[in-house]
């Protein structure tokens, strides 16, 4: 079946992900196009969902631990526990998986006592969920403001670099937020690319003052740029998650070498059963076969793989669908 997308759609979309609060018209300047083709194009990509920007949070600078859930559900529930875990603030990338009796998350927990309660007494005593399995994640490596579109994408280097924004300095520490804070970032969440004059108005505050948070939080570790896209654009479709064994010597190696493969999107050294996870894309189930006996059968510290295929994803970059 012929793409709905073209070229300039892969360009504005890379485009975005090396910055995504660009203006149009940089965008335009280094696409050879005019502002007005950018601004339509980038109009009609978004109302139909198949790309946003969207304003990414990582927990750790809150001193929040992110978790990955595998919820076992009776044969049917899958679906409506899924759905109401979607509906929980705290959760994000909510996909059913496994034949459709499984569903996995990530779920952000503030303090020890947010993990207790969800561990110990919500979800168990949730009506046809059979058990859970809790993954701690310890390090990321690969994802988050990393972005597999930058892999896929069709930029040459030099468009990168006109396009690539200064550097944010890092400023190490753990950041407190207030209520500003939070509606800054709970409306970033929505749209990436929501005017400073808007938001002034949401917190309360000057422009100046959102545009001089905005960049403190950055600084800070907790803000970054996120993209959910489409991932049928760049003509990949298969979402796989991966649940690997490696011996521990040999983690940090074989973690690392995983995150350099262009199939995959996220990963990350976790507690649990398993100790290294991974979320791949690939074309089509050949692709996905032929990646993992090659390139994951190469790395001779996994012992053990277990492979959970994305059936419907339910939540996905902290929104629901």
């Amino acid at each position: 079946m012929e793409s709905d997308y073209d070229e300039l759609d892969r360009q504005l979309v890379h485009a975005l992900q090396i910055d995504g609060r660009a203006p149009f018209s940089t965008i335009a300047g280094v696409l050879g196009v005019s502002d007005r083709t950018i601004a339509r194009r980038y109009a009609r990509l978004r109302s139909t969902g198949a790309v946003r920007v969207l304003g990414g949070v990582d927990p750790t600078a809150l001193g929040a631990v992110v978790w990955f859930l595998r919820v076992r559900c009776a044969p049917a529930a899958a679906l409506p526990v899924a759905e109401a875990l979607a509906r929980r603030p705290d959760t994000s990338w909510v996909s059913v998986t496994s034949g459709g009796t499984e569903i996995t998350c990530a779920v952000r927990a503030e303090n020890e006592a947010d993990s207790e309660a969800l561990l110990l007494a919500k979800l168990p005593r949730t009506p046809r969920v059979e058990g859970v399995t809790a993954h701690s994640v310890l390090h990321t490596f690969y994802g988050g403001p990393d972005s597999l579109i930058a892999r896929l994408g069709p930029l040459e280097e030099e468009a990168i670099e006109r396009l690539r924004p200064p550097a944010v300095p890092h400023r190490p520490g753990l950041i407190r937020l207030d209520d500003g804070d939070r509606t800054l970032l709970a409306a970033l969440a929505v749209d990436g690319r929501t005017g400073f004059e808007q938001l002034a108005a949401l917190t309360g505050w000057s422009p100046t003052t959102v545009r001089r948070r905005m960049r403190e939080l950055r600084e800070r570790g907790l803000l970054y740029w996120d993209i959910d896209v489409d991932w049928s654009l760049f003509g990949v479709g298969t979402r796989t998650l991966l649940w690997l064994s490696v011996t521990p010597a040999q983690l940090a190696e074989t973690g690392q070498a995983l995150a350099e493969h262009p199939q995959v999107a996220f990963a990350a050294a976790t507690t649990g059963p398993t100790n290294l996870y991974a979320s791949v894309v690939c074309a089509n189930q050949r692709e996905l076969y032929r990646y993992l006996t090659t390139r994951v059968a190469a790395l001779p510290a996994i012992t053990h793989i277990e492979t959970a295929p994305v059936i419907k994803t339910i939540k996905q970059a902290g929104n629901q669908r």
